[in-house]
């Protein structure tokens, strides 16, 4: 399959993979023959991406790190938290979780089982994530990325399951902001960025009473804006003052803001955001939690279309976490945007006069 945006879609075009809602239900089907209503509802849905498939491209399959079941399950417990503790947001004091800790435990369990079962630890994330569900999404994504970061570390299944826990939960301050601020288009004044600003505090002081969620787990909430040359919030800490646990979140949740759609701005590329992110060594990351990153995140995700420097169009069909910049790709159409009948393929890794010069899906 290959990954499309949605305006070069066309009647017709057959899904090659399902499409989530909000909450984590299924709007369309595998395989379902894509009509003009049905790319409709995907414009309204304010969809930009999806996998189509065809006989070019039939065997070429993304990683899915999460299996449908549990990234619903977790979709909708992140969903009901936030949409709950919003209706308390008025209420005078600190807001109390709407679940127990426990059942935040097993929900990240089931993260960390699920990608225990890979072959491969590489973050895949959801190209499907509707806008306004953001927040919801958002923090699957997150907490995927750091199990993926903690098991590539040989954390204990203890570790794995506070950092899980402490990643489902990061963001939950931003319940108890004003929602007018989350999707503000233009920039922030300052009373706004200190409202903003005020969810990590807030964030923390939820969780850290909460029973059965560690101090640690808490502390990624707290933690996960601060940066490794002081110049985060809310305490400017550096270095190793931060919880290995919060600046693993902290790096994911920017790779995973990055990569999303946001009501302000456009979603950066896998490329745009690596090449940001590896500017970032031992200024706002540290330098060796960035490359162990960079190790399992693929620059050229599988199933994306590319333009190499011979003006040909080809579709990433295979990557490699020790040369991510040099995946195998399959050319299917000419220097002129002529498909190709007889596609083939080439392993940048060898051939080095070949190379990805603009990234199209």
């Amino acid at each position: 399959m290959r990954r499309m945006h949605i305006s070069q879609v066309q009647s017709g075009d057959v899904l090659g993979s399902d499409i989530y809602g909000i909450k984590g239900q299924r709007l369309l089907h595998k395989g379902t023959k894509l009509t003009s209503s049905y790319l409709s509802l995907l414009w309204m849905k304010r969809i930009d991406y999806v996998y189509i498939d065809d006989k070019y491209t039939h065997d070429i399959q993304p990683y899915c790190s999460l299996q449908p079941a549990v990234r619903k399950k977790a979709v909708s417990m992140i969903h009901d938290t936030i949409t709950k503790l919003l209706d308390k947001r008025s209420v005078t004091g600190i807001a109390m979780l709407p679940c127990s800790g426990i059942q935040y435990q097993q929900a990240a369990q089931e993260i960390v089982d699920n990608l225990m079962t890979q072959e491969h630890l590489l973050i895949p994330l959801s190209d499907l994530v509707l806008p306004e569900g953001h927040l919801f999404h958002h923090a699957i994504n997150v907490a995927t990325i750091a199990g993926i970061i903690g098991m590539a570390k040989g954390y204990s299944a203890d570790k794995l399951l506070d950092l899980g826990v402490g990643a489902l939960l990061f963001d939950i301050g931003m319940s108890q902001i004003p929602a007018s601020l989350w999707n503000k288009r233009g920039k922030l004044t300052e009373t706004e960025l200190a409202l903003i600003q005020e969810h990590t505090v807030k964030g923390f002081e939820i969780l850290r009473r909460q029973r059965d969620i560690s101090l640690l787990s808490a502390h990624c909430a707290l933690q996960h804006h601060e940066r490794y040359d002081g110049s985060g919030y809310p305490r400017q800490l550096k270095k190793d003052d931060i919880h290995e646990y919060a600046q693993i979140v902290g790096l994911a949740d920017t790779y995973a803001a990055l990569t999303s759609t946001r009501s302000y701005r456009k979603r950066y590329s896998p490329q745009e955001a690596a090449e940001y992110l590896a500017g970032s060594g031992n200024t706002l990351f540290d330098h060796e939690l960035v490359q162990l990153f960079f190790k399992h995140v693929p620059i050229y995700p599988i199933a994306s279309v590319v333009v190499l420097n011979s003006g040909e169009t080809a579709v990433v069909a295979e990557t490699f976490s020790d040369t991510p910049l040099y995946p195998i790709v399959r050319v299917i159409k000419n220097p002129y945007g002529e498909t190709i009948e007889s596609p083939y393929e080439i392993d940048l890794r060898t051939e080095v006069r070949t190379t990805i010069v603009e990234v199209l899906s």
